[in-house]
């Protein structure tokens, strides 16, 4: 049977992706529906694939440096150049279909030879509840009661779990995300804590891709009359070199941003938004800042390690100190 939704709201944390997507082919088993595959999603991935393929074919079709280097039998820089190509291709792909950083809607149960143990919780569960649902309750508080109370947490009103500070929900995922950056249309994807370093590197290596690219194509382009002629001979090329500038410009302008974002340690939503943020608004300027080399250190290379909420919680307690 075809999953519906639980209400009006749509479905439950619990329900995983949403209705529509899965129909059931057996016992508790899951398989894509055959229209999932005419999803936003999938016709992004695919359009972004064909048209980096594409691309690069026109500049090896058309006298470019590229097809001189390999009519030369220089075959290192057309390597080199395909390469580079591939792995921006790759890491696109990755950011694209990997996990930014879901909030976990439910507490993870320990897993013995496939059973579930609560922590041998053994007390009657009472009338209306189950043993395991005592547990996610004693878990969340157990969750709740290890963030300092000053911390102004909310509880996000579609998913109706306590979020992490810096986390948000995003309507198109229909779920929320730790450190929330934005969600990216292109990638058909929320930019997260765990994405969002490489999504950075994807940044950096496809400006790298495009900028080389629009070289070559300069490199192709020979003005002559007339321009009918000229059109029909490079025309293709022509509006190869044009679409290469405006991804260019539009890869450094993201790259630039995202690089001071992440150099101050804010996020796109925190920078826009600060003033509609709690825990924000409660502060002078960016309590998450700890200086450029520990801000870099922290996103790509994850040190030094810590919650959000327990340094927000250190640079309360020191400008209470420095108040008083």
């Amino acid at each position: 049977p075809v999953r519906q939704p639980s209400g009006g709201r749509g479905p439950s944390p619990s329900e995983g992706p949403p209705p529509g997507r899965f129909f059931r082919v057996g016992p508790g088993a899951k398989a894509m529906a055959p229209w999932a595959l005419l999803s936003p999603g999938v016709l992004v991935r695919t359009g972004h694939t064909v048209l980096t393929w594409g691309i690069t074919l026109v500049l090896f079709l058309h006298d470019t440096a590229l097809r001189q280097w390999e009519e030369q039998g220089e075959l290192l820089l057309p390597l080199t150049f395909l390469l580079l190509v591939l792995g921006s291709l790759l890491l696109y792909l990755a950011v694209s279909l990997m996990d930014p950083g879901y909030v976990n809607t439910q507490p993870q149960p320990q897993v013995t030879k496939g059973l579930l143990v609560p922590e041998e919780r053994s007390r009657d569960p009472g009338p209306d509840k189950t043993p395991f649902s005592n547990f996610q309750e004693e878990a969340k508080e157990e969750q709740t009661a290890m963030v300092p109370q000053a911390i102004p947490l909310r509880r996000c009103r579609y998913c109706l779990v306590l979020q992490p500070l810096r986390a948000r929900h995003c309507r198109e995922c229909r779920r929320c995300v730790r450190r929330y950056d934005h969600h990216c249309p292109w990638m058909g994807n929320c930019v997260g804590e765990r994405n969002h370093p490489l999504f950075t590197a994807y940044l950096a290596l496809q400006l790298v891709v495009l900028l080389w690219g629009l070289y070559l194509a300069w490199s192709g382009l020979r003005f002559f009359q007339p321009w009918g002629l000229w059109l029909r001979s490079v025309g293709l090329l022509f509006a190869t070199f044009l679409l290469l500038f405006l991804f260019s410009s539009v890869a450094g302008l993201l790259l630039a941003s995202h690089l001071y974002l992440v150099a101050s340690n804010t996020t796109t939503w925190e920078f826009i938004s600060s003033h509609r943020i709690a825990y924000l608004r409660q502060r002078p300027g960016n309590p998450f800042d700890r200086g450029l080399v520990r801000n870099l250190a922290h996103f790509f290379c994850g040190w030094p390690s810590g919650s959000w909420e327990t340094l927000w919680a250190e640079e309360e307690e020191e400008g209470s100190t420095q108040a008083a």
